[in-house]
C-alpha cells in the first residue's frame, strides 16, 4: 500500500491527524507517553519497539499501534513512517 493509501485508511479509523516522521540511523526513544493512541506505517527502514515486556522489529509496510510507556529504537538506516493521532 502507498503512504496516501495507508493515510486514508488512518483517517477512515479516525486518525484525524497524519503526518511523515523520519529519524536518523539508531535513534531511540525513552519510555514516554502519547497525549492520544497513535498508529505508526513503516514506510522506510525500520523500528524496534518494546512493549508490555515484548520486542518486534518492524519494518518497511508493517503497522504498529503504540501504546503508552513503548520503548523505540530505529535501525542502523534510521526509519521514516507515517503516523496517525487520534
Amino acid at each position: 500500500m502507498n503512504p496516501r493509501d495507508w493515510e486514508k485508511q488512518l483517517r477512515e479509523e479516525g486518525f484525524s491527524r497524519t503526518y511523515v516522521w523520519q529519524d536518523q540511523p539508531h535513534a531511540s526513544y525513552p519510555d514516554h507517553t502519547h497525549a492520544t493512541e497513535t498508529a505508526h506505517i513503516i514506510l522506510e527502514g525500520e523500528m524496534t519497539l518494546t512493549m508490555s515486556g515484548k520486542t518486534r522489529t518492524f519494518r518497511a509496510g508493517e503497522r504498529c499501534d503504540v501504546p503508552a510507556g513503548a520503548v523505540a529504537r530505529m535501525g542502523s538506516n534510521g526509519c521514516r513512517y507515517l503516523i496517525g493521532e487520534r
